[in-house]
């Protein structure tokens, strides 16, 4: 690559917008399915579903442990 050639650019989700299984968000938080699936189900952590998969934004996994450090500090 010539380095006047500008770098490719990435195709795909960003970061902010990249979508995580809930065993990535289980390994992530070091919880346990169930856990994880409560968190869902109370709202505390937002998701989407795709056809019969669900899906957790990553600026939601975020977005949860800011508020829950905030909540800790108070």
């Amino acid at each position: 690559m010539n380095a006047q050639e500008p770098a490719p650019t990435r195709r795909g989700p960003s970061a902010s917008e990249e979508l995580l299984t809930v065993p990535q968000v289980m390994e992530r938080l070091q919880l346990g399915r169930s856990a994880v699936y409560d968190l869902l189900r109370t709202r505390q952590l937002a998701s989407i579903t795709l056809g019969r998969a669900r899906r957790i934004p990553t600026r939601a996994l975020t977005d949860f442990i800011r508020t829950r450090l905030e909540q800790e500090a108070a």
